[in-house]
This record gives C-alpha cells, sequence and structure tokens, in this order.
C-alpha cells in the first residue's frame, strides 16, 4: 500500500550567526589590525567566519563580486555585507563605523605626528637619510640586475642619462620633464650594436 506523499516539505536550517555584538566585536577587530590592503582584512574575517559555520564558500563569494562592483573601498563594501546578511541595516551600519573610523582616526594621529615632529631638525635630517638610503639600495639593485648586459659604451650611455636626470631632479623639473627629457637624451647618444649577452658563459661565444 503506497503512503501518501506528504506536501509539506522540510524548511532548510539556518546557521545561526554571530550576535550583534560577535559581530562588531570580529570586524573591528579583523578590519583595523592589518597592514597593506583591505583583502587582508577580507581574508581574516573569511576564515574567522568560516571557522565558526557563519560563512561558506559560495555567500563569500557573492560578497567579494558585490564588494568589487559597488564603488568605493572594498573592506568597507564586505563588513557592510556582513552585517546586513546576519543583522540588517543595524549591523550593515555598525560594521561600516566600526571598520573605518577607528582606522580614519589612526591614520589622523600618524598624520598630527608626522606634521609636528617634522619641525625638528633631526626628524628632517633621519628623514633624509632613510629616502637616500632606500633610493641608494633601490639603484644598487637595478644596476647589479642590469650590469652583466649592458656593454662599456652602453653603460656609459646609461651614465649620462641618469646624471642627467639627477640634474633635473636638483634643479626642481617635473617627473614629466625628467622623462621627457632622459628619453631625448637617449635617441641623441649613439647606440652601442654590440651583442650584450657575450658573457652569458657559452662556450664559443667569443674566440
Amino acid at each position: 500500500m503506497n503512503q501518501p506523499v506528504s506536501s509539506e516539505r522540510t524548511p532548510p536550517v539556518r546557521v545561526e550567526g554571530p550576535s550583534l555584538r560577535e559581530l562588531v566585536a570580529l570586524v573591528a577587530y579583523e578590519a583595523n589590525r592589518t597592514v597593506g590592503g583591505g583583502l587582508v582584512s577580507i581574508e581574516l574575517l573569511r576564515r574567522r567566519f568560516t571557522a565558526r559555520g557563519w560563512l561558506d564558500a559560495a555567500t563569500h563569494g557573492v560578497f567579494i563580486a558585490i564588494s568589487r562592483f559597488t564603488p568605493g573601498t572594498v573592506v568597507l563594501a564586505y563588513c557592510v555585507m556582513l552585517g546586513w546578511w546576519f543583522h540588517r541595516w543595524r549591523g550593515a551600519l555598525l560594521a561600516l563605523i566600526v571598520a573605518s573610523v577607528p582606522a580614519s582616526l589612526i591614520v589622523f594621529a600618524l598624520a598630527v605626528t608626522l606634521a609636528r615632529i617634522d619641525h625638528y631638525a633631526v626628524v628632517r635630517v633621519l628623514l633624509a637619510v632613510g629616502i637616500l638610503v632606500a633610493s641608494a639600495l633601490v639603484v644598487a639593485s637595478a644596476w647589479h640586475l642590469i650590469r652583466p648586459y649592458l656593454p662599456t659604451a652602453s653603460r656609459l650611455r646609461l651614465i649620462v642619462i641618469a646624471a642627467a636626470a639627477v640634474a633635473l631632479v636638483v634643479a626642481g623639473a617635473t617627473p614629466v620633464r625628467v622623462l621627457l627629457v632622459a628619453a631625448v637624451v637617449s635617441c641623441v647618444l649613439p647606440v652601442h650594436r654590440g651583442t650584450p649577452l657575450r658573457r652569458s658563459g657559452r662556450r664559443g661565444a667569443s674566440r
């Protein structure tokens, strides 16, 4: 005897999400403790909510797509989506506040501090030395990489172009003018037509 088929369907089981206080605390912690961009904060939020069973991969993908589609900062849009998903407008508003206000206050405090300590001569000297050291490291690394592929004539050509660019920067020229002058000098100077890879170590390259 066939059993009658019930017309009632079992409702989907919804995983209980965080409380409003937990949501605000997690968003405030993960969104304000990272340095380097909002994607890092988004990944930390995903791991935290996924580990507690509040968020799955499909929902996270939807949040990412919407946050990238909407104008503005991606991490703030993601936090708003999290807040709205669990606690509607209250969660969205509080998540936006705790994700943006503390970071803004930190940036403001750092800007005020830098503006104040910049008046001291020692600080200006240290900043100038740090910039010079960083620039020297970048130039040395670049030269170390391209030196094996440059013959002597090309090295002299590069030194002349770099000297002209440095002179223009010291004279207060804009970056666009520096690039234009460097391009003109590069076109005027003769180009060495030798084989730049003759020092590659291949047998029979030079006899």
